[in-house]
């Protein structure tokens, strides 16, 4: 690796131009495929986040106004568990895989290896920016790659931090870091890459394709979608309506996966919303602006665009807003249905609405008239029958029962969407695998040699027809 191509920020095309070569050329050089190497740089960059800790921490603060409690689960500390947990798994994980061999291609042996991709690029979202930097970061690194990374220009702070880690620890012909906006991520976005990362919006998600169609790049998309909380009449409300609170106005409810509406049965609607309000004033007060808690909005536009979603004449508890501080109440609209603007689009912020329901067929029927698959399915019910017929019936890049968000923070399962919720999957060994090419490997014996195969054919096709069956 060449100590003259230090991580200074890119500007011009012709560096990023320089930064993807010179990446291709290292990646040539066998040197990230080693084990030893991808444990020595794991381990590298969990000991950069925790010298940088109350750095990264004080950027959230100031870009989103995040608590540091929010900024430790859902940033530092869930990525710090995942490169714990990667070290630990990373050699299972290498190991060629067996797979059986079918009788045609006997006498032999069959595996899977699993190969780096190559040169990676990795965009980064808003409302996580060092999470869902460093998280496929960690899989990028694990599966033996090279990568760029592109932050958005929204969290400037998170960016600022971000570069003085990457820049630190690694030298940009190995992990690069490109500073920018729009024309920085074009121009990105022109260059050969064997693979892209993306989380962001649908519409976003369908530009980073289009560009990577041009090259023939396989892309990961990590989208957003309208994710139905279900509330059946035999739900506990109490915990329900804790679990919900919590998930929805996590990170002032910025969460790709949070809650984005509520469907509640008719029979329970009234206590579900009494004890909403209650859970929601005890949690952050009856001025949320003075909570300790709770998060702000990323931008002015995305504060003018949510305020705009918000039907006073419906609000039950907060509606307040100020534009200084980019601060919007957690808010919840009762009697919603899909003729309000709050349903037509993701909502990305402090706002729940809630509709009601008497049978499982509404809920379907409503889910599919909206216009994207959902990312999160959430279902609170105490019956086996009702969760695996929700389960069933909604197509969901995951879901819960009795809980929300929580499927993304467990690193044994695979985070991702469906149709226009996203493309690809990753988290742990899935990242990993995100990551890796599976290469199926045949090795076939020579002790012995099948005649079967081997011209001339003459009849035996009556005895190839038994091996095909």
């Amino acid at each position: 690796m060449t100590t003259d191509h230090l991580n200074n920020t890119a500007t011009t095309e012709q560096d990023i131009i320089d930064i993807v070569a010179r990446q291709h050329d290292y990646f040539k050089t066998g040197v990230t495929k080693s084990y030893q190497s991808r444990i020595e740089n794991l381990n590298k960059l969990k000991t950069a986040l925790i010298k940088y800790e109350t750095q990264i921490h004080a950027a959230l603060k100031q870009d989103l106004g995040k608590p540091e409690f929010e900024s430790y689960l859902s940033e530092t500390g869930f990525c710090l568990h995942d490169i714990s947990t990667t070290l630990r798994k990373l050699k299972s994980w290498m190991k060629p895989k067996w797979r059986m061999t079918s009788l045609l291609t006997q006498p032999g042996s069959s595996r899977i290896y699993y190969s780096p991709l190559g040169v990676n690029l990795i965009i980064a979202p808003y409302n996580y920016p060092v999470g869902l930097t460093f998280a496929p970061l960690t899989a990028a690194i694990a599966a033996g790659n090279t990568a760029v990374i592109k932050t958005s220009e929204m969290t400037p702070a998170c960016s600022a931090v971000i570069r003085k880690i990457i820049s630190e620890t690694f030298d940009a012909d190995y992990i690069a870091y490109i500073e920018g906006e729009v024309k920085e991520t074009t121009i990105l976005l022109q260059q050969k890459f064997e693979h892209i990362f993306f989380t962001g919006s649908p519409r976003v998600g369908s530009i980073v394709m289009s560009a990577a169609a041009k090259n023939l790049t396989p892309v990961t998309l990590e989208l957003g979608g309208k994710s139905p909380c279900i509330v059946h009449d035999d739900a506990k409300l109490d915990i329900t309506v804790n679990r919900i609170v919590s998930s929805k106005f996590l990170n002032a409810a910025q969460t790709c996966v949070a809650p984005d509406y509520v469907l509640v049965h008719k029979s329970v609607k009234e206590a579900f919303l009494s004890k909403l309000k209650d859970r929601i004033i005890k949690i952050y007060g009856e001025d949320a602006s003075t909570s300790p808690d709770f998060a702000r909005i990323v931008s002015d536009n995305h504060f003018q665009r949510i305020c705009g979603l918000i039907d006073q004449q419906k609000v039950i508890v907060g509606g307040q807003s100020d534009v200084e501080s980019r601060f919007i109440a957690p808010t919840v609209m009762r009697d919603v249905t899909l003729a309000d603007k709050v349903m037509s689009e993701e909502i990305f912020g402090p706002v729940l609405p809630v509709l009601e329901y008497e049978s499982l067929d509404e809920v379907y029927k409503l889910v599919d008239q909206l216009p994207h698959h959902p990312l999160a399915c959430y279902i609170f019910s105490e019956s086996a029958i009702i969760q695996q017929e929700i389960i069933n019936n909604i197509q969901a890049g995951g879901a819960c029962i009795n809980n929300c968000v929580f499927h993304a923070g467990n690193h044994h399962l695979p985070f991702g969407g469906v149709g226009e919720s996203g493309i690809g999957a990753y988290h742990g060994f899935d990242g990993f695998e995100c990551f890796s090419h599976k290469k199926g490997v045949l090795k076939s014996a020579s002790w012995m040699d099948n005649p079967l195969i081997y011209a001339p054919y003459g009849n035996k096709v009556s005895l190839l027809r038994k091996f095909l069956k």
